[in-house]
């Protein structure tokens, strides 16, 4: 919403900059976007003149020499072009060095041989209309020559851009927001301009010229109309143009500017038909016929359904209900009737037919968000007196209104209690009815509940009982305020919140803390981001044809009924393919090798994806889970020496490994695999709460299937995905524990075991372990040796040892015994100590 200053000004004017307006403006909920210069750069170097000669220029035929009188005391040559310009004219005048709107200076020139000292200007040199055709001429009698020519007219003006929320249409105009200056400031608030009426002139009355019939209610809660006779068309005056021009309205002829003028002002849409265009005059509400077409005002031909709203004459569509009119009847330089339409249309039903149009219009934009049937009124009274002034028109008596269901104002009951228990303050109980008053909001005391007094009329207090009021909701605030809740929002923000107490909510046995499964969730991420693994964030959705490039056609999958996109029409089943989307992304920038993860929702169905005759649509029941998945492209980071190869089978189980070790759960890999694995090198991944018997499915490992890493053009990869909703719930259960960390040192001791080739090394280590005893704390193998110096059929294992007593330094000879039996454990398995 572009809101003029000057013209803001005039219904509120708080003494404030631009900047400080917007600051106010932005403390109280309405956003400011920026503030732009429109006119002239300033109004420095402009001022009023008057014509003492125009006589033609030697040398060219359109060109006149003018001696103008600027107020300096010496006569100002100018070379005028205007075919307009004569002496005796009081005109607009921009001196040598004054800033043009387009940015430049002026400066002396030479036109065809003759010296040219500043410039007699037109609307657009001036920034407020858009004619170039002749000069600007001023009301001679009343202005003396020198006058500032910003005293005049509006030529500097500074415009608010503003971001209005769609629950508050009422910002949507001029005066809206100047509710909205002086509820924020407290600055005088100027009469509404549409409280007063056109004086109706004639024997005659409406009913004899025009008649409205409202077919469908459902789309059209009023409909008002007025007539006005010996119209008389032409430009209007400059100041409608500036404010127009400023708000980013095109002038067009003085009754299109009046209804775009009075639609900015009060926020209500109107539209002028040619009264003797419309045929039959009379004007039908309905829903357009399958087919129906009509020619809107930009030229274009429109085909309409039966859930769209057409104004028509008696002989088909003449307007777009809320956002266009149709050519038919558009007014133009012969008009000389018009019938003035004020309506008030159903939201939805504009933005759905805006939608399905692809047509958007500064009507449109404010019907859908629903305005209240009183605007038609505000704005026809508004209106009228304009037509009067600006036009010439006679107002015929009466006014059409067509009005089925009459809305009764909305009244709030407020309870002031709870207005201090919901912001955590006391605000005063006079101050919460000036509030509400500077609002619009009319308030008077109530009985409370159960015969308690009544507070005082000017709410500032109650000699006992509760302390309430009744609110009556002024119309513009009636879509957005409907409860108490709102009320007290409308209290808070502009009191200040700034000025609220910064509290945390007040709530019995609340404790903030991550559930299980959230907390499980964090540790697994944290755990890949260790490993060098990046996180991506993908769609939600994926692409039928990703499913089968995975070789999953035949799966069963959530269809959206209402997708942006084809690309985006099914919920995805699981993250992999996101996550080969992203490394087909950087493989094709350059960066074959990543290391991605991701933890976020997959969504498969719960049930048969055929609802039941008569149940709701997307009735198919789903089930949301938590997974984890990762990918791997290349084992390690290419270097000139050694350059990278695909990552392989072990790379993602020793992933999946350092996973369950997280979560404190036993790893058991099953034969098995997805169609989008390599068959040979892939499994199912189950675990296990430690002491439990039964393990848990809870996602897979592999390779990628040859065929599905080419159809994402990739040379190779290895992924993996868990459940991790399935993985909380196995260790559920699981009670952390911690042990204290000893301030004692540790002894560190390296050994060398032979075994037989055919003995695992986890046997070499349950066998160390089970000799080192509690003091051994640490085991694990660091290298492996197998060659001559062990002898045929033997291999060598290398294990780092750590010894720790949580109560003592231990003794050589403490580890020595240790070191014994672990050499005689290591003879059970037929090991032993290397020297």
């Amino acid at each position: 919403m572009r809101v003029p200053l000057a013209w803001l000004r005039a219904y509120c004017d708080p003494g404030l900059t631009a900047a400080q307006v917007a600051d106010r403006l932005d403390l109280t909920g309405t956003e400011l976007e920026r503030i732009e210069q429109v006119g002239v750069g300033a109004p420095d170097g402009f001022v009023v003149g008057r014509v003492l000669s125009a006589e033609q220029h030697p040398n060219a035929d359109r060109l006149k020499v003018c001696e103008v009188d600027d107020g300096s005391g010496e006569p100002r040559t100018i070379v005028c072009g205007a075919p307009n310009v004569a002496a005796g004219q009081a005109v607009p005048v921009a001196l040598p060095g004054a800033a043009m709107p387009d940015g430049t200076r002026l400066g002396e020139a030479k036109l065809r041989g003759v010296e040219s000292s500043g410039m007699i200007l037109a609307e657009d040199e001036l920034g407020i209309g858009e004619q170039h055709s002749g000069i600007v001429v001023l009301d001679g009698d009343r202005l003396a020559p020198g006058t500032p020519l910003a005293e005049v007219l509006p030529i500097a003006d500074e415009v608010l851009e503003l971001e209005i929320t769609p629950n508050r249409p009422d910002c949507l105009s001029v005066y809206g927001i100047a509710r909205e200056v002086h509820a924020a400031t407290g600055a005088p608030l100027a009469e509404d301009p549409s409280d007063a009426d056109a004086e109706a002139a004639g024997d005659d009355a409406v009913e004899d010229h025009a008649a409205v019939e409202i077919a469908d209610p459902d789309v059209c809660l009023r409909f008002t109309a007025r007539v006005f006779e010996d119209v008389t068309i032409g430009p209007s005056p400059l100041w409608l143009k500036q404010r127009l021009i400023a708000a980013g309205q095109r002038p067009i002829s003085n009754v299109v500017d009046v209804t775009n003028y009075v639609m900015l002002l009060t926020g209500q849409p109107l539209h002028a038909f040619d009264l003797d265009r419309v045929r039959g005059a009379r004007i039908v509400v309905r829903r357009a016929g399958n087919g129906e077409k009509m020619t809107t005002l930009d030229d274009v031909e429109r085909i309409f359904d039966p859930s769209m709203a057409l104004v028509c004459d008696a002989e088909g569509p003449s307007g777009i209900a809320g956002i266009m009119g149709g050519q038919v009847s558009e007014v133009s330089d012969g008009t000389t009737r018009v019938l003035m339409e004020a309506a008030t249309w159903v939201g939805p039903n504009v933005l759905k037919t805006s939608k399905a149009l692809g047509l958007r219009s500064e009507a449109s934009t404010r019907f859908e968000k629903q305005l209240h049937p009183e605007q038609a009124m505000v704005a026809q009274r508004l209106a009228a007196r304009l037509m009067v002034e600006l036009c010439g028109a006679r107002l015929v008596p009466g006014t059409i209104d067509a009005y089925p269901a009459p809305a009764e104002p909305r009244t709030i009951a407020l309870d002031l209690g709870r207005v201090e228990r919901l912001l955590g303050t006391r605000i005063p109980d006079e101050d919460v009815a000036r509030i509400l008053a500077t609002l619009g909001f009319e308030t008077s005391a109530r009985a409370a509940d159960r015969g308690a007094p009544h507070v005082g009329a000017d709410a500032a207090g109650a000699a006992g009982g509760e302390r309430a009021l009744t609110v009556t909701v002024p119309y513009w605030r009636d879509a957005d305020v409907q409860r108490e809740a709102d009320l007290i929002e409308e209290i808070a923000r502009v009191y200040g919140l700034d000025k609220l107490p910064t509290t945390l909510p007040a709530r019995e046995r609340a404790v903030g803390r991550l559930t299980h499964g959230q907390a499980l969730r964090r540790r697994l991420e944290d755990a890949l981001r260790d490993r060098g693994l990046d996180e991506v964030v993908g769609w939600s959705f994926t692409a039928p044809e990703a499913l089968e490039r995975l070789r999953l056609g035949d799966e069963p999958a959530l269809r959206l009924t209402n997708p942006l996109s084809e690309d985006q029409s099914v919920m995805r089943p699981l993250l992999l393919p996101g996550l080969l989307d992203a490394a087909r992304h950087n493989a094709a920038h350059g960066a074959p090798g990543v290391a991605l993860f991701e933890s976020a929702h997959v969504y498969r169905p719960d049930g048969p994806l055929d609802a039941p005759e008569g149940s709701p649509r997307g009735a198919t029941p789903a089930a949301e889970r938590s997974h984890v998945a990762g990918l791997l492209t290349q084992s390690a980071p290419a270097t000139w020496r050694s350059p990278a190869g695909p990552a392989d089978f072990y790379a993602g189980k020793g992933l999946v490994e350092a996973l369950t070790a997280v979560a404190g759960v036993d790893l058991v890999a099953k034969p098995g695999s997805e169609p989008f694995l390599h068959p040979g090198r892939a499994c199912r991944v189950l675990v296990a709460a430690r002491g439990a018997s039964d393990p848990v499915e809870i996602g897979w490992i592999g390779e990628l299937h040859p065929l599905v890493a080419r159809a994402w053009d990739l040379a190779g990869a290895v992924a993996f995905e868990l459940d991790a909703d399935a993985l909380a719930e196995v260790t559920a259960g699981d009670v952390a524990t911690f042990d204290d960390v000893t301030s004692f040192p540790a002894v560190l001791q390296d050994i060398a075991v032979v075994a037989p080739v055919d003995v695992a090394a986890a046997a070499v280590e349950a066998a160390v372990r089970e000799g080192g005893g509690e003091l051994l704390t640490s085991v694990g193998v660091f290298d492996v040796y197998e060659g001559e110096q062990v002898g045929e059929g033997n291999r060598s294992l290398a294990l780092r040892l750590e010894f720790q007593a949580p109560d003592r330094t231990l003794t050589e000879d403490e580890v020595a015994d240790r070191r014994g039996a672990i050499e005689a454990a290591l003879g059970e398995i037929g090991g032993r100590i290397r020297g």
